[in-house]
């Protein structure tokens, strides 16, 4: 598309934004925690509905799904996530968290804020372009289960078949900037719980118990050979132990300890290799404690490897750099966090492009990355002090959303 219907779509987004950003700051104040987003999801349908889209509440347990036809043309599928994190806030904002605990550690208030954004301007722009939009909102991201849940309870039943599907997420880099990765551009990630199993007994006495703690803290430390001897240099892998619970007192050695990790890697070969090696270090470990039961390890959540297509991208990219300039878009690396998004374009057989959206203050993170001090200045996605800056973020997000929709859609009778 020229940048005629580009600027019309988007004429009216000045005017929008300080509803948008009340918006952001109503939903940073409520957050909710996965599969729980009851006030967003009816916040985003009402939205919705108030702009034209046929509007689909409860995909998935709180999934919204709003739909908007005009026309021949391709169908595209924009996506926001709307979960929480259980961490407790400590940015200091005026509108921070109201609910004890939980906060918007991971920015999906951002993502609703823009998508909203964008559904209403293609709405009110409708005649510049040509075919159908569908506006998700997606709940439990966090969980690695929501978009699937979507899918399972019969979202392409309810709205059509995407032909591409485009998201974006804020994340610690300067805002009104986009980075993209062309490819596998997230891992996936298993995330594991293993209970080790021994024989209870008094502190004082050890010899006539089986150990578990020691038995866990020996994995714990066993296991990280499995990236440093196990995988090569090349290949990139992260196994990280989050959580260890053994016992209640200190005198009594329990009779179970219980140890949370995550996996993180981009190939599947590589992926099933290095679960097979962690359950074989934890099996060698309880048999190198003398334990009559082997160690029973539950999936916890999964996520698959997120892949960007690359004629998407290219094309997509293209168009926002004529709108807002070459100097807002850069390559960058893949990134070991996780995304359930792609079993959206999965399901639906259709392309994918996932970008990042900067949302720190741009000063504070040049200083931060000339003085080379980035991750102990600036915190990340799931901190709690992560803090999005509102602008220039929400304006780039929403200006992203829209253009990378109008670059995928037909041109209108206008355009």
């Amino acid at each position: 598309m020229n940048a005629g219907p580009h600027r019309e779509v988007l004429a009216s987004l000045d005017a929008r934004m300080p509803d948008l950003e009340k918006l952001y700051e109503d939903l940073h104040r409520h957050p909710e925690l996965a599969f729980q987003e009851h006030r967003t999801a009816a916040e985003a349908a009402r939205r919705l509905q108030a702009c034209g889209y046929r509007t689909h509440t409860g995909i998935g347990g709180t999934g919204v799904a709003g739909v908007l036809r005009n026309g021949d043309g391709p169908v595209v599928l924009l996506r926001a996530d709307m979960d929480a994190l259980p961490v407790p806030e400590r940015t200091g904002l005026p509108y921070a968290s109201q609910t004890s605990g939980v906060m918007h550690a991971c920015g999906h208030d951002v993502h609703v804020s823009c998508l909203v954004g964008a559904a209403e301007l293609l709405a009110a722009g409708r005649e510049h372009w040509s075919g159908t939009v569908v506006a998700l909102f997606q709940p439990g991201e966090e969980k690695g289960a929501g978009a699937q849940a979507m899918v399972d309870d019969g979202l392409y039943d309810r709205v059509p078949r995407p032909d591409v599907v485009l998201a974006q997420h804020v994340a610690p880099f300067g805002a009104g900037l986009i980075a993209y990765c062309d490819g596998p551009c997230m891992a996936a990630s298993d995330n594991l719980r293993i209970t080790f199993h021994g024989k209870g007994g008094h502190g004082s006495r050890p010899e006539t118990a089986v150990d578990a703690v020691l038995m866990a803290a020996a994995f714990v430390q066993r296991v990280q050979g499995v990236v440093a001897r196990e995988v090569a240099a090349k290949d990139q892998v992260v196994v990280t132990i989050g959580s260890f619970h053994a016992g209640d007192a200190p005198n009594v050695i329990p009779d179970h300890a219980t140890v949370q990790l995550s996996i993180r890697s981009f190939d599947e070969r590589l992926r099933q290799r290095v679960l097979a090696a962690v359950d074989r270090v934890a099996r060698a470990e309880a048999a190198a404690s003398g334990a009559d039961q082997e160690p029973e390890t539950e999936v916890l959540d999964t996520f698959p490897v997120t892949v960007n297509d690359s004629r998407t991208l290219t094309g997509v990219n293209r168009t926002l750099r004529e709108a807002l300039g070459e100097h807002r878009l850069f390559a960058y690396e893949p990134a070991t966090g996780s995304e359930d998004v792609g079993a959206l374009a999965a399901a639906a057989q259709a392309p994918l492009y996932y970008w990042w959206l900067g949302g720190w203050e741009p000063a504070a993170f040049r200083k931060a990355f000339e003085a080379g001090t980035l991750a102990q200045d600036i915190p990340s996605n799931h901190s709690s002090r992560f803090a999005p800056v509102v602008q220039p973020t929400l304006t780039t997000g929403v200006q992203a959303l829209t253009l990378a929709a109008l670059d995928r859609l037909s041109a209108g009778h206008e355009a």
